[in-house]
């Protein structure tokens, strides 16, 4: 079912990594995910906040999107005022290897660009 949600979201690819790649490398994306499995179940309000420069509308496109595509739950409580948090599902889960390994790796070019700047 989430295979299939996956391979329409990006149906012009035939090939599997790259339909995935797609899927996670949008714009805020990864960094929505890597949040999500860094830190575990964030409100909206909470996972704006950890995101400078995002906008509601972007980080509710990309939040429906990562959920059309089966990797994040939303979970909508009627409270007054109405709670929405958000969740890796488990297909999302078994990305956090990747998106820590991922991220290790970016720290480190970063800063080895920074000391060819300086």
């Amino acid at each position: 079912m989430a295979t299939q949600k996956l391979n329409k979201t990006h149906a012009h690819s035939a090939c599997p990594m790259d339909s995935l790649l797609q899927t996670i490398s949008g714009p805020w994306t990864s960094y929505i995910l890597w949040l999500l499995s860094s830190q575990g179940t964030l409100r909206f309000g909470e996972l704006k906040a950890k995101m400078p420069g995002i906008s509601s509308k972007v980080l509710t496109e990309r939040l429906r999107m990562l959920e059309g595509a089966g990797l994040v739950n939303r979970d909508y409580k009627p409270t007054i005022p109405p709670s929405v948090s958000y969740s890796l599902t488990p297909r999302g889960t078994e990305l956090k290897d990747v998106l820590d390994g991922l991220n290790v790796l970016a720290l480190r070019w970063h800063a080895e660009d920074t000391e060819v700047e300086a």
